[in-house]
């Protein structure tokens, strides 16, 4: 059976986000207001993105699917980070460089397990509730409500799960639970329902095309 293009094409996007959002977490990134946020968001909202774009375009299943295989690329790239990370450096790199380096990609393992957690449950229930407001919202229409409501409250849980298994018993995590929580809200409000119709608009097109090819 011959895959669509919107869906292999987007599938190959969802896989490289997978592995990039935890490098990007790395930074804080400030927001209006005096919020803040780790910069990784921009990344898991291009999962919500397009998520939720594969299942308007293709359907709830496949975009569970999606979900679940995102999985194979974030978990071979924190072995390879594992790995990498044992081994031993070079003379020649310079003593400044490889504390950077141990410093970005070292996590603990405490900190890799909320990840997982976070990025199974939350992307699940985006699809979820976007799938289920399809049918109570006249079909494909309100698409962009869809996505913000579907974005917003899966970003909630994201920030729920990944602060309080990574750090509730190291410090107190309830201002940086509220202060996640209104950034990211803030920003899948914004961001997420004028990408998904240009994710959903991009996938119509791709196929098109490739159907008149």
């Amino acid at each position: 059976m011959q895959i669509p293009r919107s869906l292999f094409l987007f599938a190959i996007l969802y896989g490289g986000m997978t592995c990039i959002a935890g490098v990007l977490g790395n930074k804080q990134v400030g927001l209006p207001g005096g919020l803040a946020v780790e910069a990784g968001i921009f990344a898991f909202l291009l999962l919500v993105i397009l998520s939720s774009a594969v299942a308007e375009l293709h359907g709830r299943d496949n975009a569970n699917r999606l979900v679940r295989f995102g999985f194979v690329p974030l978990l071979v790239s924190m072995a390879l980070i594992y790995l990498v990370l044992s081994l031993p450096p070079s003379a020649k790199m310079e003593p400044e460089r490889l504390t950077a380096f141990q410093l970005v990609l070292g996590q603990s393992p405490r900190l890799m397990a909320a990840g997982l957690i976070a990025y199974g449950v939350s992307q699940t229930l985006n699809v979820t509730i976007f799938s289920a407001l399809r049918g109570g919202a006249g079909g494909g229409r309100l698409l962009w409500l869809r996505g913000a409501v579907a974005g917003v409250l899966s970003q909630l849980v994201d920030t729920l799960l990944f602060i309080t298994i990574a750090f509730y018993g190291v410090f107190p995590v309830g201002p940086l639970l509220v202060g996640q929580a209104l950034s990211k809200v803030l920003l899948s409000a914004l961001v997420v329902p004028p990408l998904i119709y240009f994710f959903v608009g991009l996938g119509r097109w791709l196929d098109a095309r490739a159907g008149a090819a």
